[in-house]
This record gives C-alpha cells, structure tokens and sequence, in this order.
C-alpha cells in the first residue's frame, strides 16, 4: 500500500468547508487540476463524480462515506487498484481547524504501482488545501 497526507491549519468554520466540498460542481473554483466536474444527485455515499482535469482522462470517483462538516471519503478504481482519498476536518480548538487529505492506495501491484502514480496525484494538494481554505475563510 501507499500513502500520502497533506494537512492545513485554518480559521474556517468546519460548515464554510463544507459548503464548498458539498458543491461538488463548484470544485474547480479552489482546485486548479479540475477541467470539468459532474456529480450524480447529491453529495452522499454512493453518488458518482466524473472529473477531468486538464488535459487528462475523465476519472470516475465514488463518494464512499460523508459525514455532515467532518469528513467524506472518494474511492476510484483503476484495475486491482483503489486509490481511497479521506478529506477530513479536525477541529483544534474554537477557532481553528485543519483540513487533511489522506490518500491511499491499495490493491495488487499497489507497492509497485502507488510511487509511481500516487505523487502526481498529490503534488497539488498543498495548493488545493490552502485555496480551499482562503475560500473557507471568506464565508
């Protein structure tokens, strides 16, 4: 298996991040590697998100867990591959949280395969965590 967190520190209400994860149709205003986006009906296990980012093939994601200003889970499967990818809020004190992006892959081939596609993945997580959270803080 491979593994890989990126984290950011914020003055963001959990709800504010919320907001912009739930308005799955919206991501491409925080994250720059989205092209174009869709969801199938609402942001909620089971729901099915077509993303394309620039350049690249359209990725099929699934919404596997969603629990309301805490966290929600992505899985894609390519092959015998899972890439599982956790976006949570941990709350630090009254006003602050951090915002964590976890992924991991597993599956066959995953220790060959996961170095080799997991950090061009995740190389923009740094931006994506700090857009989203300027974002956030705005309201």
């Amino acid at each position: 298996m491979w593994e890989y967190e990126s984290s950011i520190e914020t003055g963001a209400t959990p709800q504010a991040v919320w907001r912009l994860w739930a308005d799955v149709e919206n991501w491409g205003d925080w994250n720059a590697e989205i092209e174009k986006i869709e969801i199938s009906g609402p942001f909620a296990p089971g729901a099915r998100i077509t993303m394309t980012p620039p350049g690249d093939d359209t990725v099929l994601l699934v919404v596997a867990e969603a629990v309301e200003d805490e966290m929600f889970v992505d899985e894609a499967r390519f092959g015998d591959l899972l890439l599982r990818t956790t976006h949570r809020i941990e709350r630090l004190g009254q006003d602050r949280i951090r915002v964590v992006y976890r992924m991991e892959i597993s599956g066959a081939g995953s220790d060959e395969a996961g170095p080799q596609i997991g950090p061009g993945i995740t190389a923009d997580w740094p931006d994506t965590l700090a857009s989203l959270a300027a974002l956030a803080s705005r309201g």
